[in-house]
């Protein structure tokens, strides 16, 4: 015999245990420490490690029975049933008594009387089943895993694979089994786990009542999953529009573009339609399109047609380092707007913008590019707005295209205490209304530079600065060329000016209340503020056309002044709840987590090192401070009444200085002093929100303008209120002493956040103090169960002979699945 053979033999010989099978189960009892603990013992391995586990197995070949309290564990899975007859070569089982398959990536839970299943090919047929996917069963309760968890139930329930269940004779719904509030009953439902259910000849079932038969429904099931068809019909009431139905179709183009079409029908007016469509090719770039139109048969003897149409463009898209946003709006008719936009806030806007810009900043340099377009429908009707025919159908548009601007922050000018900063735009403009309009493009082009000196001495703020702005138009206003004509004289224009200001800020006064009050440390503070302003060289004001904030620059030579009175509060018990550190006591070190940090030195939010533990010494409150009140009072003195003679007597008159000054025109004739300002904020807890702005006109004894708002809040209720006063300058309406008042009271309450279990519910209403009658009611009641709600909405409104509507809305939602009625989303209170 050779050597290699003799080497053969011999390793085969002493190596052979190496090659035999694995034992992997044995019918011996493994020892336990809990005595009442099923036996345990490793199943086969084939494709993967199976474990089972009974009271009682029993092993013929490649066979187990497994009986009280079977289990067979396979990845992520749990397979139980007081009787398993498990091959283990095979996979299969014959299940009988409580059957349970738990476990998987969307934590599926199966519940059957009896049935088969193959742990290898995760297929399987159970029978009297009830199922539920994206819920993870905690004892007695279910814990939502996913956004859009359901749950059924089947005569027979087949499993074809690890993601896909067909239910046969059974139901579908994403409600707490065994009584949901609603389902979907149907002959057959194809359930593709984290995809989509598929609902073929089906009755939706409320409480228990057959409501609606569709042959064919699917249900999204997978997170972030959307699924082409038709919505959920829409039905309504209005006392204008009559009956309301309609329907929309909704198309899921792909993973990030999606489109929405539909129309309603109103019985008293005629179709409406509507359309979206949404994407999002990028985390940073979105496109939104929207429309609404009416074909309306009219309102009224003789009819009106109040019909039209809107449109908006929303986009945004990085270039680079540069940022383009568009938001584009269109609308053909204000009367349609009033009378069948849904939105009060939006009804009653006569404004429509649209903008497209470029934006990028450099190392401290901005560089802008604007297209603009201005829409002002100036709709005024003597019966519902109460002003002069003159005043009627006014449309005023103002175009910008293009506009390019560079401008420049501040910086030091090498190294002397001076800064400089410039502004600078080269413009197209148009503007365009009944009776008078310039050119297609009447050029502006400006250039103001800044020079600045801040200075400070012993908490004392300086700040001097000085600005030449250049304005050069290529187009001018012209009395008698636009009497004439009503067109814009074709000559240039320069308007230059010198402007100078200098901001004082002497050190605030402050002074902190040794004695606590009312649990608290008090602390006030005064600070005044000056500022001395002078624009000179614009004598040519009455010659500017007027597009924008840019050419209602005046001379002017001012003194402005105010003083802001701070209170501050700080708590000194540190049982309450605004302190920032609470009070941390000694605790048990094993296996507790606090604040985010687990006591075993693992840190879960901030970083600890490990085996550092935090400290277990009380550690004292600091208690957090708030300033609750803040009170503004100013007022400008113009030491040139005419501001160079450009006051128009009797008219309104709007000129920078005032704008930055109030915001309400206040100008009609020629004074020295300007209203006086108070912007008044509380907020004395977290639950109080108060706000007060006033402007009083000294000179005239009255008040201009007054907005109030207070809103509280402690539980689930809440209060707010809002009181706006106007009084507007405007010789051509008519009114009294060249005013007209606008008072309007707003009220509303509120109970719980709409997606609170059980009843909740709002209610806004508007009053006009000056017609003397209620122009806006709008409330609404939830009650949610668990899986479902409903939702119903009054709505009124009260715009004048144009819209005198009561509406009534409703939605009655289903979790993760959607809403069924005309209560739309953006119409919501809450």
């Amino acid at each position: 015999m050779i050597t290699r053979s003799r080497i053969f033999i011999t390793t085969a010989l002493v190596c052979h245990l190496l090659l035999a099978a694995r034992i992997v189960t044995s019918q011996t009892l493994p020892p336990a420490s809990d005595s009442s603990a099923p036996p345990a013992a490793p199943a086969p391995k084939r494709q993967e490690d199976v474990t089972i586990r009974a009271v009682e197995q029993e092993k013929d070949g490649v066979v187990y029975h497994l009986r009280q309290k079977g289990e067979i564990h396979y990845r992520t899975y749990i397979l139980r049933a007081d009787k398993i007859t498990y091959n283990s070569d095979t996979g299969d089982s014959e299940l009988e008594g409580h059957v349970l398959l738990d476990g998987g990536p969307n934590h599926e839970h199966v519940e059957a009387s009896h049935g088969t299943y193959n742990i290898n090919t995760e297929t399987g047929i159970f029978y009297n089943a009830i199922g539920t996917v994206g819920f993870q069963v905690h004892k007695s309760r279910f814990m939502l895993t996913t956004t859009n968890p359901f749950a059924f139930t089947g005569k027979i329930v087949e499993k074809h694979g690890p993601d896909h269940y067909l239910v046969r004779q059974g139901t579908v719904t994403t409600c707490e089994l065994p009584r949901p509030k609603w389902q979907f009953s149907a002959r057959r439902v194809s359930v593709d786990v984290d995809s989509t259910a598929k609902i073929y000849y089906s009755k939706f079932e409320v409480m228990g009542i057959p409501v609606f038969y569709f042959p064919f429904v699917t249900h999204p099931v997978e997170k972030g999953q959307r699924q082409s068809g038709f919505l959920i019909p829409s039905i309504g009431d209005s006392s204008t529009k009559g009956y309301i139905v309609g329907e929309s179709a909704y198309w899921a183009i792909n993973r990030s573009m999606d489109a929405t079409a539909g129309a309603e029908y109103y019985s008293k007016r005629g179709w409406a339609q509507h359309g979206e469509f949404r994407a999002r090719p990028s985390d940073d770039s979105y496109l939104f399109i929207g429309y609404t139109g009416m074909l309306d048969r009219g309102i009224g003897f003789p009819p009106q047609n109040q019909g039209g149409e809107d449109a908006r463009l929303i986009a945004e898209h990085p270039f680079g380092a540069t940022r383009g946003v568009a938001n584009i709006d269109y609308l053909s008719s204000f009367i349609f707007r009033i009378a069948f936009t849904d939105v009060y806030s939006q009804a009653i806007n006569s404004e429509v913008k649209s903008q497209i810009f470029l934006s990028n900043t450099t190392n401290g340099f901005h560089f802008d590019g604007l297209v603009e377009r201005y829409q002002n429908f100036e709709v005024c009707d003597p019966a519902i707005f109460n002003c002069g025919l003159e005043s009627q159908n006014q449309l005023v548009r103002i175009l910008h295209a293009p506009s390019f601007f560079v401008s420049g922050e501040e910086r030091q000018w090498g190294n002397s205490p001076f800064y400089w900063s410039f502004t600078s735009a080269a413009e197209g403009l148009q503007r365009r209304q009944i009776g008078f309009n310039t050119g297609p493009l009447v050029g502006r082009f400006d250039l103001a530079p800044s020079l600045v000196l801040p200075l400070q001495w012993k908490g004392w703020s300086f700040r001097p600065a000085l600005t030449l702005r250049d304005t050069f138009y290529t187009e001018q206003y012209n009395a008698a060329i636009a009497a004439a004509t009503g067109r814009a004289a074709d000559d240039g224009i320069n308007r230059k000016s010198l402007e100078t200001s200098v901001e004082l800020r002497p050190p605030p006064v402050s002074r902190v209340f040794d004695r606590p009050f009312l649990r608290h440390k008090w602390k006030h503070v005064i600070e005044p503020r000056m500022r001395y302003g002078y624009v000179t060289g614009i004598n040519n004001f009455a010659d500017i056309l007027r597009m924008d904030a840019t050419d209602v620059l005046t001379n002017t030579n001012e003194v402005e002044y105010s003083v802001i009175n701070r209170l501050y509060a700080k708590q000194l018990d540190p049982k309450r709840k605004d302190c920032v550190n609470p009070v941390m006591d000694t605790v048990n070190m094993n296996g507790v987590s606090m604040n985010g940090v687990n006591m075993n030195g693992a840190s879960q939010d901030s970083a600890l090192p490990w085996g550092q533990s935090l400290p277990t010494e009380p550690q004292p409150c600091v208690a957090a401070t708030r300033e609750l009140i803040s009170w503004e009072i100013g007022q400008k003195y113009f030491f040139d009444p005419t501001f160079g003679n450009t006051i128009l007597v009797g008219q309104r008159n709007m000129f920078t200085t005032t704008a930055d000054f109030t915001g309400i025109a206040f100008l009609n004739e020629p004074r020295h002093f300007a209203p006086i300002i108070s912007r008044l904020r509380i907020q004395n807890s977290a639950h109080t929100d108060t706000e007060w702005d006033l402007d009083y006109d000294l000179k005239a004894g009255r008040i201009n303008s007054s907005m109030a708002m207070v809103n509280y809040h402690t539980g689930p209720f809440s209060i707010g209120g809002g009181d706006t006063f106007l009084r507007v300058l405007d010789n051509s309406l008519g009114a009294q002493n060249g005013a007209n008042d606008f008072h309007q009271f707003r009220l509303q309450f509120g109970y719980g956040p709409s997606t609170r279990r059980g009843l909740s519910g709002t209610a806004s209403v508007g009053f006009d103090a000056n017609q003397g009658y209620v122009q806006n009611v709008m409330t609404q009641t939830s009650y949610n169960w668990d899986c479902c709600g409903v939702s119903v909405e009054y709505i009124r409104f009260a715009l004048g002979t144009v819209r005198n509507e009561n509406q009534y809305r409703f939605s009655f939602n289903l979790a993760n699945v959607g809403a069924f009625g005309n209560l739309k989303r953006q119409q919501r209170l809450y």
